[in-house]
């Protein structure tokens, strides 16, 4: 995997469009879960390809499923300006 960084910000951007997709929702409630699932279940995993150390920060989000924060930690290293 080139950029582990860019894999899980990706995948968290995907849960939130999963979760915002009422429609789906609304058609098939248990293929929506079963999508947000899956999901879930890539970040998960995606977690453990990161290159330590990883920000403690950064953890911290993981360890609480805090995937919006974490989203919007990821996104801010990827803001022009910042570095790493």
């Amino acid at each position: 995997m080139a950029n582990p960084y860019k894999a899980i910000t990706t995948a968290l951007r995907e849960r939130l469009s999963i979760i915002a997709d009422r429609e789906a929702y609304s058609k098939d409630p248990a293929r929506h879960f079963q999508q947000l699932k899956e999901v879930s279940e890539q970040i998960i995993v995606l977690q453990g390809t990161l290159p330590l150390p990883v920000d403690p920060q950064l953890v911290h989000y993981f360890q609480r499923c805090s995937y919006d924060k974490a989203l919007h930690f990821l996104e801010a290293l990827e803001a022009p300006g910042t570095t790493e």
